[in-house]
């Protein structure tokens, strides 16, 4: 039993997180996940809705940890729009939701407070753009009379890539990918990722959407550059911010934006992925 706990400790240590609540929670978002897109989508809906406005509420308190003051509530309600208009006006509603959003709350900082505006109105910007327009794809996905094969193929992607780069990082990680960013990735581990989530695409697309099996392995390798570079993205923030972890409320994975990331950047991808095979009858 010794033995066993210090194998353990030793796995979590070079994994930096617990690895038993990890799993466990994982699974439990995936059962509700499923749960909602499968009975009504609507509430699928809400729960992306619920999830992203509890991203967003983690990063504006890590940029006033980082010396920066957004309106939260103005950026909830710019988030709430752009979701609304991702679901009911599709990709042309989410685009002039954005064009809309963006401006409005940039007036709104200025006259609360044009004190530091330039610092204020970027985060702003990259908060609704990072997080409602990049998460309106994932209601785009399912908002489909194949919603729930779409989100299943977004799930499958972005649980391939990170389960697997995980594990390679753990057993066989030496090189960093990017030790100014992440130093926890690893080449080795980018490989483990590349090879599950390529052949967990070509499963998913030969048997799920019913396409051929080498268009599935070749979105699968762009689901790895835009899983891994939404993972980068999130950890240079947090580098940049000088935190480890977004947030608690999800034991073994930290916050929800740290859940959620990868999942943001593949979901345009897959988007216009099954948008282009649709259009071009591939």
């Amino acid at each position: 039993m010794d033995d066993f706990h210090s194998l353990n400790e030793a796995i979590n240590a070079k994994a930096g997180r617990k690895l038993g609540p990890s799993i466990l929670v994982s699974f439990l978002l995936l059962a509700v996940v499923f749960l909602t897109i499968s009975f009504v989508q609507f509430l699928f809906a809400i729960l992306v809705w619920v999830a992203i406005l509890l991203a967003a509420r983690e990063l504006i308190r890590a940029y006033k940890a980082g010396g920066i003051e957004l309106p939260e509530s103005a950026i909830a309600i710019a988030i709430t729009l752009l979701l609304a208009a991702a679901w009911f006006g599709r990709v042309s509603g989410l685009a002039v939701a954005i064009a809309i959003a963006i401006p409005c709350v940039l007036v709104y900082i200025l006259f609360k407070d044009p004190k530091d505006f330039v610092r204020k109105s970027t985060a702003a910007a990259f908060a609704i753009f990072y997080l409602a327009f990049l998460g309106g794809f994932v209601l785009l996905l399912a908002h489909d009379k194949d919603g729930l094969a779409r989100i299943f193929t977004l799930v499958v992607l972005v649980s391939c890539n990170d389960t697997f780069a995980y594990i390679s990082g753990v057993l066989f990680g030496k090189h960093p990918l990017a030790p100014h960013i992440s130093p926890k990735k690893t080449w080795e581990g980018l490989v483990g990722s590349v090879i599950a989530t390529t052949i967990g695409s070509a499963l998913v697309f030969q048997f799920a959407l019913n396409h051929t099996w080498w268009i599935g392995a070749g979105i699968g390798l762009v689901a790895v550059v835009t899983s891994t570079c939404g993972d980068l993205i999130e950890s240079a923030v947090k580098r940049d911010l000088a935190i480890k972890d977004m947030g608690t409320i999800l034991p073994g994975h930290g916050g929800i934006l740290d859940r959620i990331d990868s999942a943001l950047f593949t979901g345009p991808a897959v988007w216009f992925a099954l948008e282009f095979i649709k259009h071009f009858k591939l």
